[in-house]
């Protein structure tokens, strides 16, 4: 009996792993394709439109990302939270979202002159109101979302993302070539999105039942409020330095400074949207066993920073390449920014990890508290900065991020009996490699050698160094990975 019970839960564990690198891996070749697919093509773009083209959408994404957060009140990540959510909680959750963001588009609409008024700028208004649109798009998608990530399906995004990008893709190229400037990525956006809901309502086979229930509702909300709250918080805080630049200054430095965060997150984007997406449903299996849900955020953390740390102190150290080769000389001013953010989003991950535990567990108040704690000191160093420059605006993200790393990891030293010291030291072996390596690769750079020669050059330096030194000084990652790639690829080749 007893070695059958042990078999059990071996089993099980098992199961979990297999599961969550299952999903993960499909999550991140969904990102990887999809942010590969766009990264061409925002340098295609690039390379038509102008700087102010890509200054005015990042004017007007302020306030639609903004309303974007009100779109389900936070009641997705409730409905992947709770444990025995059926067919009522998500009809009804879908059923609110519809009305709910109708009455959200109407409010932008409204609005949009005001909008355009702030900006001094009279032609945001049409952009306004037809980005607008998404609000509705994405009440639709959101709860077909909510279910692929609850029943672990994230093969369904994969096929539903690359298709939308791959569709949208060519319809931003061929009005950009053909003179529309601005509204190419408008309508990029707007087809991606559309194209994206329609692809995953077809294959996933939830349908929204006739059932309606304003208790279960307001269940999911008295979770999922804190959620949004948060969220609102966050995006508001997120878009504030966006904002005050398009504000104060001009729509070129905007340009510049978003172009320069664009390049990071496009690596950003593949393993931190991948760990963000698998962790919550994963962990919220597992919320009543705090040592899992620890063991489940150590691996996720040192696991993530081990790919994370040298792709961003790869990407600053060749920043001057890169920008040169893929966008041209037009785009040179955004490479300081490209390198401060490099290092900002390096430390991601922690970020993620640290509050999906959270989440899981069920605290969205203690969630909701850390939000508050960390905007606040972001606002006012944003604020404080705002008048200086927009390069001290952007240096002072990294004493923000080093804050909001302390911040985040704080409840876990209760919750998870695992501290942000405890997490530095299992990470400072891969950042002091990746250290190294950037040291190495950029003084490359010194010669006079063609840009993309010198690219070419720090990219395999880059690579060959952090591959030896892994196998060299042991990394327990580089084994992790590879031994997880070994154990994937005897199954996979024999389907």
């Amino acid at each position: 009996m007893k070695v059958n019970e042990e078999n059990k839960i071996k089993k099980g564990k098992n199961n979990i792993k297999e599961k969550t690198l299952t999903n993960f891996l499909w999550r991140f070749l969904e990102r990887f394709f999809a942010q590969i697919i766009s990264f061409v093509i925002s340098i295609v773009l690039a390379r038509i439109l102008e700087p102010e083209a890509y200054g005015i959408i990042a004017l007007v994404m302020v306030f639609t990302n903004i309303f974007q957060v009100f779109v389900d009140c936070g009641l997705g990540n409730a409905l992947i939270q709770k444990k025995d959510a059926d067919d009522i909680d998500f009809s009804s959750v879908f059923y609110f979202n519809i009305v709910w963001c109708l009455l959200l588009y109407t409010v932008l609409f409204i609005c949009a002159p005001w909008i355009a008024g702030f900006y001094e700028e009279k032609s945001l208004v049409l952009i306004i109101r037809v980005l607008g649109l998404t609000i509705i798009v994405s009440g639709i998608k959101n709860v077909q979302q909510a279910y692929v990530s609850r029943n672990l399906q994230f093969r369904k995004f994969f096929w539903a993302t690359l298709c939308g990008t791959i569709i949208s893709a060519i319809v931003g190229i061929t009005m950009a070539v053909c003179g529309y400037g601005v509204w190419a990525l408008v309508l990029q956006y707007l087809s991606n999105l559309c194209i994206d809901t329609i692809i995953l309502w077809i294959t996933v086979r939830w349908r929204p039942r006739k059932l309606f229930n304003a208790m279960r509702l307001q269940e999911l909300f008295s979770y999922g409020w804190k959620l949004l709250a948060s969220g609102i918080i966050d995006t508001l805080y997120e878009n504030l330095s966006q904002l005050v630049i398009g504000k104060v200054y001009t729509a070129e430095d905007l340009a510049f400074y978003s172009r320069g965060s664009k390049f990071p997150n496009v690596i950003v984007a593949n393993i931190n949207s991948s760990i963000d997406s698998v962790l919550l449903p994963v962990m919220s299996q597992e919320q009543d066993d705090l040592d899992k849900v620890k063991n489940i955020t150590r691996r996720s953390i040192k696991t993530s920073i081990y790919i994370m740390a040298p792709l961003m102190i790869g990407l600053c150290s060749t920043a001057d390449a890169v920008v040169r080769v893929v966008l041209t000389e037009k785009w040179i001013h955004c490479v300081p920014f490209l390198r401060i953010f490099c290092i900002s989003y390096m430390f991601m991950p922690i970020h993620t990890s640290n509050l999906n535990a959270i989440k899981a567990v069920g605290r969205s108040d203690l969630f909701l508290k850390l939000e508050i704690i960390k905007k606040i000191v972001g606002i006012t160093v944003i604020l404080t900065t705002a008048q200086i420059s927009v390069m001290v605006m952007a240096y002072s993200m990294l004493v923000i991020n080093v804050i909001s790393q302390i911040i985040n990891s704080w409840p876990n030293r209760y919750l998870l009996k695992y501290s942000y010291f405890d997490q530095m030291r299992d990470i400072v072996s891969s950042i002091l490699l990746s250290i190294c390596m950037g040291l190495i690769v950029y003084p490359i750079q010194l010669f006079s050698a063609k840009p993309i020669i010198t690219l070419a050059l720090q990219i395999t330096t880059g690579a060959a160094v952090y591959i030896v030194g892994s196998m060299l000084f042991k990394i327990e990652e580089f084994k992790y990975i590879k031994d997880v790639v070994q154990g994937f690829y005897p199954k996979n080749k024999g389907t």
